[in-house]
C-alpha cells in the first residue's frame, strides 16, 4: 500500500479555493480522507472489479530425449547384468525447444549465421553420458556437457562445453571440448519445433551384437543436422 503525501496549510492562511470554511484543521483532515479515493484504480471508481490472474505458458517447452543401455560400467569394465542393481546407463540431451510462430529462423534473428547458437532456447542444453561416447569421431568422456551450435554457409559444427548450470546465451570457448562437424540436409516440410533425436541402431539378426552406436539428429525450419555417435567400451 503506497502512502499518499500529506500537505498541511499555514495555520496564517486559508485555502485559496474556499471550499473549505471550518477550521484549518479540518481542511487538512479532509485533504486526508480524500486522498485514497484519488489513488484509487480507475477501474475501481467505476464499480468495475480487477481482472484476476489468469495461469499463463511459457513461450517455449522443454524436452529430453535419452538412450537406455543394457548394462553400466562398474570399476572400469562393463556388466551387462548391472543394470537391474543400479539401473541402466543412459545418454540424455535436455533442452528448451522453441517453436517458430510464423518467423523466420534460419540466418534470421533465431538462428543467426557464423554466430554461437544456444541449441534450444532458455537454460543451455545439457547432455549427461554415463559411457565414454565417441561423436562424429571425437572422443567424449562421460560426465556432464552443455551443447551448442555454430551454423555456417559452408558447414555447421556441434559444440561440446564444459561448462554447465548456464544460461543458453553465457557461452565460454575456452571451456570448449570438441567443436564436431555435422552433415546437414534440407527438409521438404518445414518444421515448426527445433526438436533433436538420438536414434540407436540395432544390429542384424543372427550377427554379433555391437557397442552401442547411432546418430544425433536435429532440426528446425526446413534444415536438419545429424553426427553419428558410438559408446566407447573401457
Amino acid at each position: 500500500m503506497h502512502s499518499t503525501p500529506r500537505v498541511v496549510p499555514s495555520p496564517n492562511r486559508r485555502p485559496a479555493n474556499g471550499w473549505c470554511h471550518a477550521t484549518v484543521r479540518a481542511c487538512a483532515v479532509a485533504l486526508i480522507a480524500a486522498a485514497p479515493f484519488a489513488a484509487a484504480p480507475l477501474a475501481a471508481q467505476q464499480g468495475q472489479p480487477p481482472r484476476p490472474p489468469v495461469p499463463a505458458a511459457a513461450a517455449s517447452s522443454i524436452a529430453s530425449v535419452e538412450v537406455r543401455l543394457g548394462g553400466r560400467v562398474i570399476a572400469g569394465r562393463w556388466f551387462p547384468t548391472a543394470a537391474p542393481l543400479a539401473g541402466p546407463a543412459v545418454i540424455r540431451i535436455e533442452y528448451g525447444q522453441p517453436h517458430a510462430r510464423g518467423r523466420a529462423v534460419m540466418g534470421a534473428a533465431l538462428v543467426p549465421m557464423d554466430s554461437v547458437w544456444r541449441f534450444g532456447a532458455n537454460l543451455a542444453t545439457h547432455l549427461t553420458t554415463d559411457v565414454d561416447l565417441d561423436i562424429g569421431g571425437t572422443t567424449v568422456p562421460r560426465g556432464a556437457y552443455t551443447l551448442f551450435a555454430l551454423p555456417s554457409a559452408s558447414g555447421w559444427k556441434l559444440i561440446v562445453n564444459r561448462q554447465t548450470g548456464q544460461w543458453g546465451t553465457d557461452y565460454d570457448a575456452s571451456l570448449d571440448l570438441a567443436r564436431v562437424n555435422l552433415e546437414q540436409r534440407t527438409l521438404t516440410d518445414a518444421m515448426e519445433s527445433f526438436t533433436v533425436w538420438l536414434i540407436p541402431n540395432v544390429s542384424p539378426q543372427g550377427q554379433p551384437p555391437e557397442p552401442a552406436s547411432g546418430v544425433l539428429r536435429f532440426a528446425w525450419e526446413r534444415t536438419e543436422l545429424s553426427v553419428p555417435w558410438r559408446v566407447v567400451l573401457p
